[in-house]
């Protein structure tokens, strides 16, 4: 028996197992690269990236139309499967990102999903890829038949260097992000849109379908939004009625009376808001009033805080609605009466010196509103 040849052979084994071991090992990235997770939600949409980020390293000027980061695509074979592979757009492992709904990626469509993201470089215009594979190794087995968009973008060139590539969101609005690549001297971004009303009124049916249905605080929730943005309008009325069905007070009933004034039906939405107002509180009736003075109906709106007058009187919050509504019907003087009687009793300073600036302006001649 060969003695050596199998203690050889046990070693190698040995070797290879523990090397298969060790990848089951929690470790840092291999290279010194770090890993990185980054995520913002847009709308409802949550939007996360995964990356592994690569250091410059004293490679400044080297990095872009390298073997670091080629210019377009290339060859991976044999490592890998790859004829034509743009950069990872990271380090190591796939560089993914991740819709939860459908979104608009430089005003281009793409559907919810996790993709692995990629780079075709150039020092004019680059292409950022969207692929549907994102469990692959790196850019190794890149298959541009799973692409699923491609999008073209210009590069800036900067002056300050950054050391680790890093992904950011900028921009922010209700319905959109741009999220920016930055790494040595350069910078790549791309706008992300969603559609708010369609993804957040496709949600609220399948909530209202469990058991938060029967739940009136979150049926009016989705009736507010249809009024707020002015959309699905009867939608929004059959959750508001629906509200109503499950507890009758004066949020229920004056957002049914909001939907029924936007659809036009405005004698169900005066017999709507005549049964609330007795059923609301200080706070609510003083909002209704501000409510109604935004919309231009000073007159509906002094109604309301004498009534709130009527029902909480000598209060700070119904002096100081008083004075709102006076000074929104261009009657000054009691608006002056009423905001002179609230000061006394203002809760603290910050509400004090609010209503001194409310004299001052009132004694001018000039709305408060």
């Amino acid at each position: 028996m060969n003695t050596f040849k199998y203690i050889t052979l046990g070693l190698s084994l040995f070797t290879v197992s523990l090397l298969v071991a060790q990848t089951e090992l929690k470790t840092p990235p291999p290279g010194g690269n770090k890993k990185a997770w980054v995520g913002e939600r847009i709308g409802i949409t949550d939007v996360s990236i995964q990356y592994d980020r690569p250091g410059v390293k004293g490679r400044e000027g080297r990095i872009y139309g390298t073997n670091v980061v080629n210019k377009g695509t290339v060859d991976m074979r044999p490592y890998g499967t790859a004829k034509a592979a743009p950069w990872r757009a990271g380090a190591n492992e796939n560089t993914t990102i991740e819709f939860s709904t459908d979104v608009m990626i430089e005003g281009k469509p793409l559907v919810a999903g996790k993709y692995g993201f990629f780079i075709s470089y150039d020092s004019l215009e680059c292409t950022l890829i969207f692929n549907k594979n994102s469990t692959s190794w790196g850019n190794y087995f890149y298959d541009d038949s799973e692409d699923a968009l491609r999008v073209k973008v210009k590069p800036v060139r900067t002056d300050k260097s950054v050391e680790w590539l890093t992904y950011t969101f900028t921009n922010e609005t209700e319905n959109a992000a741009t999220i920016e690549m930055a790494w040595e001297k350069l910078r790549l971004s791309f706008k992300v849109e969603v559609d708010l009303i369609k993804t957040e009124l496709a949600d609220f049916r399948l909530e209202l379908r469990t058991g938060k249905g029967f739940s009136w605080q979150a049926l009016v929730e989705g009736a507010q939004f249809c009024a707020q943005y002015n959309t699905n309008l009867p939608e929004g009325l059959s959750w508001a009625d629906r509200a109503v069905m499950g507890d009758k007070n004066f949020t229920t009933l004056s957002c049914r009376a909001m939907l029924l004034e936007k659809l036009g039906r405005k004698a169900g939405a005066d017999s709507a808001m005549k049964e609330a107002l007795p059923m609301g509180s200080m706070v609510d009736l003083h909002q209704y009033g501000r409510a109604l003075i935004a919309q231009k109906r000073a007159a509906d709106a002094l109604k309301v805080f004498q009534l709130n007058a009527q029902k909480h009187p000598k209060e700070f919050t119904t002096y100081i609605g008083l004075a709102r509504g006076y000074s929104a019907t261009g009657d000054y003087k009691n608006a002056i009466v009423n905001a002179k009687a609230g000061l006394p009793i203002a809760p603290d300073p910050g509400n004090k010196s609010s209503v001194e600036n409310m004299i001052r302006k009132l004694e001018s001649g000039k709305d408060i509103n």
